[in-house]
């Protein structure tokens, strides 16, 4: 069983900066395909950035530029670097790991308003 836990959300000003971190048990972050999602108030879970065991990254048009997705395989933490948020950013952020099936952490909340 894989545990993920994300940490580092909140209220920031537009403009401003939040990292994101995803605790995973075990030492499997460095092994398997990572990604960070997100979901706002009345849409869909969407795809926000991916990093696979051999450090390629994806993103979504919407982030790229602006975040930037990490890893500490010391730490077994996933990172998502977020800067010059706009307040369509406001959603729950996920991370997940793929790992034959896809495990899922609970989110944390990041809302970007004046």
């Amino acid at each position: 069983q894989v545990q993920l836990v994300e940490s580092g959300g909140g209220l920031v000003q537009p403009g401003g900066s939040l990292r994101l971190s995803c605790a995973a048990s075990g030492s499997i972050v460095s092994i398997y395909t990572m990604g960070w999602y997100r979901q706002a108030p009345g849409k869909q879970r969407e795809f926000i950035a991916r990093i696979t065991g051999g450090d390629s990254t994806m993103y979504a048009d919407s982030v790229k530029g602006r975040f930037t997705i990490s890893r500490d395989n010391a730490k077994n933490t996933l990172y998502l670097q977020m800067n010059s948020l706009k307040s369509e950013d406001t959603a729950v952020y996920y991370c997940n790991l793929v790992r034959g099936v896809t495990y899922w952490g609970q989110g944390t909340q990041v809302t970007v308003s004046s």
